[in-house]
C-alpha cells in the first residue's frame, strides 16, 4: 500500500497491496465527550485536569473558545493532557469562530446562554448551512436572546444570555447537541429543567454533569438538570467509536485481516454499528468490557457479510457511522437499506448525497433516498479505484480510504485535509495496521 500526500492539491492516494490488516490499535479520545468535558471544566470552580483529549480541529475550536471568554486551558505535559480552570468567564472581546464543528456551536450556544453577556458564535461556510432553530427554540423559551440568519434558524448565531428560567422541553428532532446545550444552560437556571427525547440519544452529558457535581436526575428517556456548582476532577477520555468503526469495518471487509481497537467507548447511543455488522454476519466482539467506565475493547476479523436493514430507534446511535456502514454493505451480499436517517442531510456535508457519490465514484451501486440510502452489495466483489469527492466531509472521506484498503485499482480522495477536523493520526493508524 503506497500512501501519498499531493503537494499542490491536498488529496489521499491509497493504492492497496491485497494484504490483510493486523494489529492492535488506540483511536483518539472520542470528539462528543471531549468537547462536554471542555465546557463543564470551563464552568467547574477549580483546575481540572483533562486526559487523553481529542486532538482534532473541532476540538480546538472548542478549547479556543473557551480561552476568549477568559478560561484558562493549558497543556500538562503528556499529548492530549489539558489543565482547565474555570469558574468564572467573561464577555468574549470579539466572535468566537468554531470552524466546522458543529457540536461546538450547538453546545455553546447553551453554555453561553447562561452568562449575563454577548457572544457571537461563527463558522465556516458548512456551519453556516446547519440548522440552529432546535437551539434557539428552547434556549429562547428559557429567557436567552438569540439571534441569526433566517429568522435565527441559520448561523451566525448571536446569544445574549442570563437570567434563565427552567424549562420542561421534549426535543422534536433527536439531537443530542441540542439535549446538551439545554442542560449546560440549566445548569445556572432558576428552578429545574427537564429535556425529553421520544428516541434515546448519546447520553454523555448526563452521565458526565454528576462528575463535576451536577444534580441530574435520569429518568428513562427524560433528564433533569437542578441548579448546580460545579467543582473541578480529574477526567480521562476514552476512545471514540466512531473512529474505531473505520478500523472495525476496514478488518471485516479487507480478506485476511484481524484487528484490535482497545480501550473504546461503547456507552448508550455510541456501539449501535457494532450490532449492525454482527447483523451482517461480521466478525464483531466486544473484549474486557467495564460496565462502569462503558468501556471496552472491539476484536473484529474478516468474513462474508450480507445485507440488512437500519432504520428506527437504532438510528441515533450510529448516525455517525452509517458512511463507513455503507462500504460494508457495498461489499455484502444483497441489498442494504438505511432508513430514517434525513439527519445526515445537515451534517458537514449533505452525507446521503456525498456517500452516495462516493460509492458510485469506486464502482460501487447506491442510491440516495430522503431520508436516507440503499446500497446494492457486490459480494464481496472490491472497489474498482477511481476519484472521490467526499465534499469536504471527514467521515466521507475515511470510509473511503477502508473501500480503498481493498480496492482492486488506487482511489484518490479529494480534499483530505478534512479529516484534520476528528482524526489527523488516520494515515498513521492505517500505517500500523498494514506496514508499508
Amino acid at each position: 500500500m503506497l500512501l501519498q500526500a499531493g503537494r499542490l492539491v491536498s488529496s489521499l492516494t491509497v493504492k492497496s497491496n491485497g494484504g490483510p490488516l493486523s494489529g492492535v490499535l488506540r483511536v483518539p479520545g472520542d470528539k462528543s465527550i471531549s468537547h462536554r468535558a471542555l465546557l463543564m471544566a470551563g464552568l467547574a470552580h477549580g483546575t481540572s485536569r483533562i486526559t487523553g483529549l481529542s486532538s482534532g480541529l473541532d476540538v480546538v475550536a472548542t478549547r479556543k473558545a473557551l480561552e476568549a471568554f477568559g478560561v484558562a486551558v493549558e497543556p500538562a505535559g503528556a499529548p492530549g493532557a489539558w489543565n482547565v480552570t474555570g469558574g468564572s468567564r467573561s464577555e468574549p472581546g470579539g466572535v468566537i469562530d468554531v470552524g466546522n464543528s458543529g457540536t461546538s456551536i450547538r453546545l455553546l450556544s447553551g453554555w453561553a446562554a447562561s452568562l449575563d453577556a454577548l457572544s457571537v458564535l461563527v463558522g465556516d461556510d458548512s456551519i453556516s448551512r446547519r440548522p440552529m432553530g432546535r437551539v434557539v427554540e428552547p434556549l429562547s423559551a428559557m429567557g436567552a436572546k438569540l439571534d441569526g440568519r433566517s429568522h435565527a434558524t441559520l448561523p451566525p448565531l448571536v446569544v445574549r444570555g442570563g437570567h434563565l428560567h427552567g424549562v420542561d422541553y421534549e426535543v422534536p428532532v433527536p439531537s443530542a447537541q441540542v439535549k446538551g446545550a439545554v442542560l449546560l444552560a440549566g445548569l445556572s437556571a432558576e428552578g429545574a429543567t427537564t429535556v425529553r427525547e421520544a428516541l434515546a440519544t448519546r447520553a454523555h452529558t448526563e452521565e458526565m454533569l454528576p462528575l463535576w457535581g451536577a444534580d441530574v436526575t435520569v429518568e428513562h428517556r427524560s433528564v433533569t438538570v437542578r441548579p448546580s456548582r460545579l467543582d473541578a476532577c480529574a477526567f480521562h477520555v476514552p476512545g471514540d467509536p466512531s473512529q474505531a468503526a473505520f478500523w472495525v469495518v476496514a478488518a471485516c471487509v479487507t480478506p485476511g485481516s484481524d484487528v484490535t481497537v482497545e480501550k473504546v467507548y461503547l456507552g448508550r447511543g455510541r456501539a449501535g454499528f457494532v450490532d449492525v455488522l454482527q447483523r451482517m454476519g461480521a466478525n464483531v466482539e466486544v473484549a474486557d468490557y467495564d460496565p462502569l467506565s462503558s468501556v471496552g475493547d472491539l476484536h473484529a476479523s474478516y468474513g462474508p457479510l450480507r445485507a440488512t436493514t437500519v432504520g428506527g430507534d437504532e438510528v441515533p446511535s450510529l448516525i455517525d457511522e452509517i458512511p463507513v456502514l455503507a462500504v460494508a454493505a457495498a461489499l455484502a451480499s444483497g441489498t442494504t437499506t438505511f432508513a430514517d436517517a434525513g439527519e445526515l442531510r445537515h451534517k458537514e456535508s449533505d452525507r446521503v448525497a456525498s456517500t452516495v457519490g462516493a460509492l458510485r465514484a469506486v464502482g460501487f451501486q447506491a442510491e440516495g433516498r430522503p431520508d436516507g440510502l440503499v446500497v446494492e452489495g457486490s459480494a464481496g466483489r472490491p472497489a474498482r479505484g477511481g476519484t472521490v469527492d467526499p465534499a469536504g466531509d471527514h467521515r466521507v472521506a475515511m470510509s473511503m480510504a477502508v473501500a480503498a484498503l481493498a480496492a482492486s485499482g488506487p482511489v484518490v480522495i479529494q480534499g483530505w485535509e478534512c479529516v484534520q477536523t476528528s482524526y489527523p493520526s488516520f494515515e498513521e493508524d492505517m500505517a500500523r495496521c498494514r506496514p508499508l
